[in-house]
């Protein structure tokens, strides 16, 4: 109590300095059984008194107490405290790429000034992305670096790009962290790939289970992290494979300045992780800037005071390696390290969708390149792939993938985006062009084409372009005539038998004459598309088209060739005018052969939907499933991209307002089914086609929103929601991670997940599943 009134009144550098001493002391005491409390008490009184006198507490003073409980030199010494500087630079959080770059290079240069004046100082500093920055944008900085890095005074903390999020991204996104990154900073730095131990992520908001698998089979050993996790302070975090990987949650911040207070706290701190050393990061962050010169001065003088810990400017893997000491003897955590801002696995669809869509090019572009340069005379770019993997990486940042940014951070990813998109659709194309030189299909063509027919032809090179803005690799038409060879590609390793849409351009033959037939020259089931939702038109840019499904089988990472043409014409009952002459009522039903899926005929929502192996109805008609809730949330809480709000009010539109069935197509022997409809609220339009494919058990939700719904601050945010209550009591959830999969227990919030979700029945085997194209939460 009196050193706490002592430390309220007495101001300036020694009162400061010998109060902050003598409050290592008590803690030092503590920590050996209150062993030093007399001398302490002591010093504290002569302390008061003098204050009482001279009304200041004076160096003289200040030297007399330290000198009164200097015999605790020695054992306040047996602490140590590494300060490890570094510089939180946040790519394109709140402001363009143009700043992050200035951010960057304008930190860096105060960083080697400082080193350059204080010759002890030493800095670490993670992400690959900081130093293609100064490799781009200023060379001559980059040697400065290279020298202090072989001096070992700047301390390369980067195993990942960017500091990415670790649960959006998926498996092989998070291994292309590790190997593009080690690779790249390796040959431009002149360090080994091997030095590059630790994965620093300090504000990554939350860390899915398999993050110790990936990143110790990429030699990763070391773990940095703040968020996300509330219990041990240095731990082994084991995935369920058994590999580990030795982790420091930062007690304090990531972001902080130099204070006594560090050292007061060693004896606790060091208690707790079971070593005599402490770790201090320190450094102005998240715009940059890095530690600063009171910073260090600060720790100059801290290090000579007598009775405190011994303090010094050092490194990560300084600290990591006195952790190794004692790692056998951590607590191990086996769990996720989440959650937290649960807000962010939904915010920004755009990035997130670029994100999962990105991924999914990029594997195919080199699967299928890889198969053609093993079979077919093609060529791997790898500086291509790497340059575009690099795009899709950034994207990962922490406030990019998360939706945390602003409008500068949203342009930018998306640039990204469609790099990765021209990069992924001509490297695809080029392969599928040397395979598919390489397929003979003489034999597939029923009948040489007229030549004047050809003539007339207008469908080579129709297309270009088509489909690019939906995401599907181009294809422009290289057929003629009204016989068309057609190759699919199955970019998964197991075979499919699926019902694949494509487009036949300028196609001149009779409609009602089409035939479709295999590489054998079997039959294959196909349906023209007339409507299904919102149709294109049948022309584009001066060519028509026509939209076909067709049943198709491919094998695993194969090819199969199929062939369009017209039949020949037979003698054909008179074709009736197609008015209609009686009323026929329509019964909302989609069904196959292995699910029936019942629809409300004024509502549209889902009341049953039966597994027809099993007799189960998933969804029960007092619970109607595939609705739309327009939800309010309250935002006071602040930080609407990062938080999911409360929920105020929750609005069951399709119970709400009105909605109109435009199309229907409810035939159980078509490739194809669906049900269209629309939904007008409030200022915004939801179009919905519900479709069912032949041999599937997926229902598929095509839906487009035209979202004009803004937050009305202090009141509330406006939230669009998809609504599936099942009919069975669950007993965990399953979600797709990062090369896994996970059960959770039933929780009141969003969480993360790459793709899907499942209800896990407390009895029985049918499960309903929910997939995502765009979104993680």
């Amino acid at each position: 109590m009196k050193l706490s009134n002592l430390k309220a009144k007495a101001t300036g550098y020694w009162a400061k300095r010998i109060i902050s001493q003598l409050e290592y002391a008590m803690r030092l005491s503590h920590v050996n059984g209150n062993k030093f409390g007399n001398l302490i008490e002591n010093t504290i009184n002569y302390l008061e008194e003098k204050f009482t006198e001279e009304a200041a507490i004076t160096k003289q003073t200040a030297t007399e107490a330290e000198n009164m409980i200097s015999c605790l030199s020695e054992e306040a010494k047996k602490y140590k405290v590494i300060c490890a500087a570094h510089a939180h630079i946040d790519m394109n959080w709140m402001w363009s790429y143009a700043e992050t770059v200035a951010i960057t290079l304008e930190t860096f240069r105060t960083m080697l000034n400082l080193m350059n004046e204080y010759p002890e100082f030493t800095f670490s500093q993670s992400q690959a992305s900081v130093y293609r920055i100064v490799e781009k944008h200023d060379p001559k900085m980059l040697k400065e670096i290279k020298q202090r890095v072989k001096e070992g005074r700047w301390e390369v903390t980067a195993s990942t790009w960017v500091e990415t999020d670790k649960n959006m991204p998926n498996g092989e996104s998070l291994t292309r962290h590790v190997l593009y990154t080690k690779r790249y900073l390796s040959e431009l730095l002149d360090i080994s790939p091997d030095s590059l131990t630790i994965d620093f992520e300090p504000d990554t908001f939350g860390h899915n289970i398999n993050v110790p698998e990936i990143i110790s089979q990429g030699g990763i050993k070391y773990y940095y992290h703040c968020r996300g996790y509330d219990k041990h302070l240095a731990y082994r975090w084991q995935s369920p494979s058994g590999s580990s990987v030795l982790v420091y949650r930062e007690p304090f911040w990531y972001n902080a300045d130099i204070d006594p207070s560090m050292g007061i706290d060693a004896p606790e701190v060091c208690a707790e992780i079971g070593t005599n050393t402490m770790l201090k990061v320190y450094g102005v962050g998240d715009h940059g800037g890095g530690p600063t010169r009171k910073d260090i001065e600060k720790i100059i003088d801290m290090s000579k005071w007598p009775v405190f810990p011994a303090i010094k400017f050092g490194t990560f893997i300084e600290f990591f390696e006195e952790l190794e000491k004692v790692k056998d003897k951590l607590p191990v955590e086996k769990n996720e390290l989440n959650f937290v801002f649960t807000g962010c696995y939904t915010s920004q669809s755009r990035i997130k969708m670029s994100n999962r869509i990105g991924e999914a090019k990029l594997n195919e572009a080199e699967a299928f390149t890889s198969l053609a340069t093993a079979f077919a005379g093609g060529r791997y770019c790898n500086k291509t792939f790497a340059h575009a993997w690099e795009k899709v990486l950034f994207n990962h940042f922490h406030d990019i993938i998360p939706g945390s940014g602003v409008i500068d951070t949203r342009e930018y990813a998306m640039g990204n985006f469609q790099e990765v998109l021209a990069s992924t659709n001509t490297e695809t194309v080029n392969a599928f062009r040397n395979i598919t030189a390489n397929v003979n299909t003489t034999e597939l063509l029923a009948f040489v084409e007229d030549a004047e027919d050809i003539f007339e032809s207008r469908s080579e090179g129709a297309g270009v372009g088509f489909g690019v803005e939906d995401f599907v690799v181009p294809q422009a038409e290289r057929g003629k005539g009204k016989e068309r060879i057609m190759h699919f590609f199955n970019p998964s390793p197991a075979a499919r038998n699926e019902v694949v849409e494509v487009i036949i351009w300028d196609w001149p033959g009779d409609r009602n004459r089409i035939q479709v037939k295999d590489a054998r020259g079997n039959d294959v089931k196909f349906q023209l598309i007339q409507n299904e939702n919102k149709q294109r038109s049948g022309s584009y840019w001066g060519h028509t088209y026509m939209r076909m499904l067709i049943d198709v089988k491919v094998p695993g990472y194969g090819y199969a060739t199929y062939c369009l043409s017209e039949r020949e014409e037979s003698c054909q009952k008179y074709a009736q005018v197609p008015w209609p002459r009686v009323n026929k009522y329509i019964d909302y039903i989609l069904e196959n052969e292995y699910i029936k899926v019942s629809f409300d005929t004024s509502k549209a929502v889902i009341t049953s939907l039966v597994d027809k192996k099993t007799g189960s109805d998933m969804v029960c008609s007092c619970k109607p499933a595939g609705i739309f809730r327009f939800i309010q949330e309250d935002d006071s809480r602040g930080m609407t991209s990062w938080i999911v709000g409360r929920y105020m009010k929750v609005i069951n539109l399709n119970e709400t307002e009105n909605v109109k069935i435009t199309d229907s197509h409810i035939d159980r022997n078509a490739l194809r089914q669906w049900i269209s409809y629309t939904l007008e609220f409030k200022e915004s339009k939801l179009d919905v086609t519900v479709f069912l494919d032949k041999n599937s058990t997926k229902l598929n939700y095509k839906v487009e929103c035209d979202w004009q719904e803004k937050p009305v601050k202090g009141k509330y945010v406006p939230q669009l929601n998809f609504h599936v209550p099942l009919n069975y009591k669950c007993k965990a959830y399953k979600y797709d991670i990062p090369f896994g999969t996970i059960e959770r227990p039933e929780m009141d919030d969003d969480v993360p997940a790459n793709s899907w979700m499942a209800g896990i029945p407390e009895q029985g085997d049918n499960i309903v599943m929910l997939v995502t194209d765009t979104k993680y939460g």
